[in-house]
């Protein structure tokens, strides 16, 4: 039986997260709602995007986190 890996802490989770190459280089990472919330919690978390001065949208179960200071603008 194989046994499950122990569960990251908050801030291991979140420093795992943002060393993806895609966040170092300042682009986009989506997450699973349900994982953030399980894992961080959504106002940790929430806040924890606050301090960076990232945008982070909200659709369909999923976090898209912009790891970047520029603007958001809808197109359609």
């Amino acid at each position: 039986m194989r046994r499950a890996p122990a569960p990251l802490s908050p801030e291991a989770w979140l420093t795992h997260m943002f060393s993806a190459k895609s966040a170092v280089q300042g682009g986009v990472l989506r997450r699973k709602i349900r994982d953030v919330e399980r894992y961080v919690g959504r106002e940790a978390f929430l806040s924890e995007m606050r301090r960076r001065g990232f945008s982070v949208v909200e659709n369909s179960g999923q976090f898209v986190i912009f790891c970047n200071r520029e603007p958001i603008r809808q197109v359609l």
